[in-house]
């Protein structure tokens, strides 16, 4: 069964009227550019000065995006979407950190999810940020090809060491990780323990994923690279495929360094470049396992067709669909409501320390063209649905 997405009675069946109205004011605000980029000012100074505002970020752009503040915070939202057919992925969202502690405080999150989901059948997926283990700059210099000083070293080993930990207790307990894709300029050496981790964990099934930014040209042929060595080293390949989410830092940085961006050229090559790497996908199922986390319809339709010209159930666990929570719910729950296995991105964590991520949720909204005016159009659709 093909899903309508144009269902909005399906796509916002767990909003209440003042929920549909907040999401209707809230996209109303990021469609105006100029006033993202004062708030956005505003609100970084209110944290950053301690100003009493985080029961309005709660109450406003933090509930709409973020699942809570813990784990447990966040059980409400989980069971109500598991209800509709949609689980979740649980995303400690506190980015920017650089001290050993912290990264060790994130690498006993991530293990704490995971004892977290294998209770809970609605979430099939761990998730963390390269980032989240190590320092970005030590990750640059890995890609690089710079030798590292003895304590590098050491903290190279250290970040080896909790990807390890996390995706062995991944793969004892059965629970499928994903790994998130960062920087370009970074990549390569997160890319390097990504494999490093399949090879040692994937023998049977994918556990591990790593994720794989279409919106750079170079990544089909690191895909076909990537099946090569599991068909001659006989391990699975766990892909998460998305367009991207630093467009802009990409090109400004290669245009700053005066080499040739990673970017394709232009939306149209993206979107082509991530078709054709789903399509390879499916092809190759006796290899790969897809994690498809798009906003895009048309991607998500083709999706679908190729599954049904290859034969392939609806609910093949090999094939998952992914949006983030807040965002694009006419695919995920027409998606969920037809069968398929259907995922929200929940991120969570305290309000002040999740501001990088909603901010740049709000800032990626603006920019993406379409996507606002989509999400108010569905909205308004169904409030003069509720009307009749």
């Amino acid at each position: 069964m093909r899903p309508n997405f144009d269902d909005t009675s399906i796509a916002f069946d767990l909003k209440s009227d003042s929920e549909l109205e907040r999401a209707y004011f809230l996209f109303k605000l990021i469609a105006n550019e100029p006033l993202v980029r004062i708030g956005t000012a505003v609100t970084n100074f209110a944290v950053k000065a301690h100003l009493p505002v985080e029961g309005l970020i709660r109450a406003t752009v933090f509930d709409h995006f973020c699942g809570g503040v813990n784990e447990e915070d966040c059980l409400p939202v989980i069971d109500k979407m598991f209800d509709k057919g949609v689980s979740s992925i649980l995303d400690y969202s506190v980015e920017g950190k650089e001290q050993e502690a912290q990264f060790d405080f994130a690498l006993e999150k991530t293990l704490d999810v995971l004892n977290f989901v294998k209770e809970k059948d609605a979430i099939p997926f761990a998730v963390f940020k390269p980032t989240g283990m190590g320092r970005f700059k030590i990750y640059e210099k890995v890609s690089s090809g710079m030798d590292l000083d003895t304590a590098e070293q050491e903290e190279w080993a250290r970040i080896v060491q909790r990807y390890d930990q996390i995706c062995k207790k991944a793969h004892d307990m059965d629970v499928a990780l994903l790994i998130d894709a960062e920087e370009s300029w970074m990549q390569d050496a997160a890319d390097d323990l990504a494999l490093q981790m399949m090879r040692k964990y994937n023998g049977k099934r994918a556990v591990v994923f790593n994720t794989l930014q279409m919106y750079r040209w170079d990544r089909q042929d690191y895909l076909k690279k990537l099946k090569d060595l599991a068909e001659k080293e006989s391990f699975k390949v766990g892909v998460k495929v998305v367009r991207g989410a630093y467009m802009e830092k990409e090109n400004d940085r290669a245009d700053e360094k005066k080499y040739k961006s990673p970017i394709c050229e232009s939306k149209q090559a993206t979107d082509e470049n991530f078709d054709a790497a789903i399509a390879f996908v499916v092809d190759n199922l006796d290899v790969f396992s897809i994690f498809s986390g798009t906003h895009n319809e048309l991607s998500t339709y083709k999706l679908i067709d190729q599954m049904r010209e290859h034969g392939v159930a609806i609910d093949d666990k090999r094939i998952w669909f992914g949006q983030l929570y807040g965002m694009s719910d006419h695919i995920t729950y027409n998606l969920a409501a037809s069968g398929y296995n259907a995922t929200k991105y929940l991120p969570y964590g305290p309000v002040r320390d999740v501001m990088p991520y909603l901010i740049r949720r709000a800032e990626e909204n603006t920019s993406v063209a379409g996507q606002t005016t989509r999400e108010l159009s569905l909205l308004k659709r169904e409030k003069e649905r509720r009307k009749i």
